[in-house]
């Protein structure tokens, strides 16, 4: 029963990180098109709002770019550890 658990946790370790990853891009690329679009509805209108709107879409974007680093360093560091503890 033991060994059923463990081989069912051992192949459910790469599925989580993937989806764990998933996540997180996602969102960052979600929030980032729901910004655009609102900054792309108010360029029209109010020119003060939109710019900054698009000073806070760099600024995310940058963000992004230090969450998808943190994310990498992660997901290399996870998987190392798996195969370190499968070998």
């Amino acid at each position: 029963f033991i060994i059923i658990i463990e081989t069912v946790s051992l192949l459910i370790r790469p599925i989580a990180l993937g989806v764990r990853l998933t996540a997180n891009i996602t969102a960052g690329h979600l929030l980032i098109t729901i910004i655009s679009s609102a900054a792309l509805s108010f360029i029209n209108t109010i020119n003060t709002i939109s710019i900054i709107i698009i000073a806070l879409l760099i600024l995310l974007t940058l963000l992004e770019v230090a969450v998808a680093c943190i994310q990498a360093y992660v997901f290399v560091l996870l998987v190392t550890l798996y195969l370190q503890e499968n070998t």
